[in-house]
């Protein structure tokens, strides 16, 4: 037996017994948050190659459409499969599966010679990047299993997050100076192939030793409603109407109706419906995907005011978001470093009224002057969201038993991707609605009466935005408060060992 393989089976029972996680742990967590920064990285790049992709390319307007969505709708229909196919065949394995995937998919997509070629390449990319996230979150459940110390391995895991979507825009903007638009994708080949060298020797590997039967029904069903759902709430958002988004949710939800049904009959489910049962994991689950669904929702809205009102271009528009963005990565952090004095039922609450505090600063914001009240409001939601966030996962992935910690992890995944995509088409139809009604038109360029009253309707449907996530907000504060548990209950105990689970 070589040294290598005697050191990480000493790892494997250190951790086993409960300890703290050592230097070893610490250095796989740098390998870990290498997906996903860019992961995040990917959502944001493609939006600056678009002109110059188009003009190569020259897709119809709905190859556009799939070439820039495909990547979202099967990372969000296929977190729940791969966190469950995570539990079953390795984490580790899967996520370096993921990762070689995801490499090469990106050398298909930067050099795609058509758009049929770089919609199928996005949507391996997809498929890819959904095995990375509930790998890596659940990675780090069974490498962190101090309370503590797994609450700032995970804010730093957030913070990776962050900077991928920081980063994104200003390195895509740098490489597009010089090369050709399918030089964003390459970014991540590099990342990749080194995640692919060390991973194995960083990385513990882990997994359910008795996972049951894998269910293709229900991965089948999984995917069907999550896509339906956001396909239906992503283009109600970009302003498509007709009966087809509605059509599109509704089968959505009754097929994920029929999803949940069957997870309760089975001995083996994807998705153990006991978790809910606990207010740790249900009010956890909720509160991050409100944050998410607050802090997309006016994002939107922020992008639109300071280039359409302020009459900024795109990159300065773009710095003028930073601080929100080192807002959240403040956030992330912030939360590990007081989540030992305070319980996460406090902090959880505590960051949802700080992110409600920051929707009420941006309630004030009018349309001729407003970019400090803005960029103060934008920055004490992001801070405060950023704590939801990373206290929520914390107790999502800390109350879920080690051996079911992919399926916890994706649906804590899946919630966040939900979450962003309600508040976009919500926040964005109340928006829409408001100038509507007091412009006369869907856009500023539409509106009917004066550049001044098409600014003052778009700034009030802002502010009605704005005024609704804050009493969400507002609410989850209230309930987290109330029924979170102390972190000795929340993080540190399995919610398995004290409801069992549907037909245990």
């Amino acid at each position: 037996m070589s040294a290598e393989h005697t050191g990480r089976t000493r790892d494997e029972a250190a951790h086993a017994a409960g300890s703290r996680a050592g230097r070893r742990d610490w250095i796989g967590l740098a390998v870990i948050a290498l997906p996903s920064l860019l992961y995040s990285m990917d959502l944001t790049v493609l939006y600056l190659a678009l002109p110059s992709l188009t003009e190569d390319l020259q897709p119809s307007a709905s190859q556009l459409l799939w070439i820039t969505d495909i990547y979202g709708f099967l990372i969000a229909g296929l977190l729940i499969t791969m966190g469950t196919l995570g539990d079953r065949l390795g984490r580790r394995r899967l996520l370096m599966i993921g990762a070689a995937g995801f490499g090469a998919a990106s050398v298909l997509a930067a050099f795609s010679t058509s758009a049929e070629m770089l919609i199928a390449a996005r949507a391996l990319l997809g498929v890819a990047a959904a095995t990375l996230a509930p790998s890596t979150l659940s990675l780090i459940r069974n490498m962190f299993h101090d309370p503590r110390q797994r609450t700032v391995a995970i804010g730093l895991w957030v913070t990776s997050y962050s900077a991928g979507a920081a980063i994104g825009p200003l390195a895509g903007g740098l490489l597009l100076e010089h090369f050709w638009w399918g030089s964003v994708f390459l970014i991540s080949v590099p990342v990749m192939a080194l995640l692919l060298a060390v991973g194995p020797r960083l990385l513990p590997e882990s997994r359910d030793p008795d996972p049951g039967r894998f269910d293709l029904s229900s991965a089948a069903l999984s995917l069907v409603s999550v896509l339906a759902v956001i396909y239906g709430v992503k283009r109600v958002a970009e302003g498509h109407g007709g009966s087809l988004p509605v059509l599109s949710i509704a089968l959505g939800l009754l097929v994920g109706a029929a999803f949940l049904r069957r997870q309760g009959k089975l001995v083996d489910p994807m998705i153990d419906l006991g978790l809910f049962r606990a207010p740790a994991f249900s009010v956890s689950v909720a509160a991050s995907t409100l944050a998410v669904f607050a802090v997309y929702g006016m994002d939107l809205f922020i992008a639109q005011y300071l280039q359409l009102v302020l009459g900024m271009g795109p990159f300065e528009a773009g710095l003028w978001m930073l601080p929100s963005a080192f807002g959240f990565i403040v956030g992330s952090n912030l939360a590990p470093a007081l989540a030992g004095r305070v319980s996460n039922g406090h902090m959880v609450a505590g960051g949802a009224a700080l992110t409600a505090l920051g929707l009420a600063i941006l309630t004030q914001i009018g349309a001729e002057s407003g970019l400090a009240m803005l960029v103060a409001g934008s920055v004490v939601m992001a801070v405060g969201a950023a704590q939801v966030i990373t206290l929520g996962t914390d107790v999502v992935v800390g109350a879920a038993p080690a051996e079911r910690a992919g399926a916890a992890s994706a649906i804590s995944e899946t919630g966040l991707e939900l979450g962003g995509a309600l508040g976009i088409a919500l926040l964005g139809s109340i928006g829409t609605a408001v100038f509507r009604a007091e412009a006369g038109g869907e856009t500023l360029a539409e509106a009917v009466g004066t550049i001044d009253t098409a600014t003052q309707a778009f700034a009030h449907g802002m502010q009605l935005a704005a005024v609704a996530s804050a009493i969400l907000m507002a609410a989850i504060a209230a309930v987290a408060w109330r029924l979170l548990r102390d972190r000795s209950d929340a993080t540190a105990r399995p919610v398995a060992a004290v409801v069992p689970a549907p037909g245990a």
